[in-house]
């Protein structure tokens, strides 16, 4: 593992080229920004059928492993400059994987399109700002049962009603 130092971020010393990832290479293996990770770099493991994200937050370490068809699709966002970034865009913004950072717009457009082949994933354009989509509801499977009490009590048979004679002598106490 590389050693990180302040001075060299995630590119190594004297590096002046942008993140630039080779789709027809893969797997590949990088380090990205995370604002959240111990840090603030994540290694990131891409192939064509899962990405697997390492980091560690707060010394915990963990490994996401997320199939690419979760994903939604390859997006292209605007930077603040004249740059653009092609990300690999996932329904929970932590999990996005930034592919190519390039401010030639005919390199973008033919990576875009590359990675989008790739992963068999849509191509979809960011330009406007998307909430995150709200947390799925758990479908608990247990709540429908029967209370574990109610299963141990034994149940009347409701067929067989309350005998009836008839003809007979009534036997009340009067007085």
């Amino acid at each position: 593992m590389r050693r990180q130092t302040a001075t060299s971020g995630i590119n190594p010393a004297g590096s002046s080229r942008a993140l630039r990832l080779d789709p027809l290479s893969l797997p590949l293996s990088f380090n990205a920004h995370d604002t959240r990770a111990d840090g603030g770099v994540r290694r990131i493991e891409l192939h064509r059928e899962r990405v697997v994200l390492h980091r560690a937050v707060k010394g915990m370490r963990m490994a996401i492993n997320v199939r690419v068809s979760d994903f939604l699709g390859v997006a292209l966002r605007g930077l603040d400059d004249d740059a653009q970034m092609l990300v690999l865009a996932h329904r929970d913004p932590s999990l996005n994987i930034p592919l190519c950072v390039s401010s030639d717009h005919e390199e973008i457009a033919s990576a875009w399109q590359m990675w989008s082949d790739i992963f068999a994933l849509p191509l979809l354009a960011e330009d406007e700002h998307r909430e995150p989509a709200a947390r799925r509801r758990r479908h608990n499977t247990i709540r429908a049962r029967r209370p574990k009490f109610l299963v141990r009590r034994r149940l009347g048979n409701l067929l067989n009603t309350q005998t009836v004679h008839r003809d007979e002598p009534e036997i009340i106490a009067r007085d």
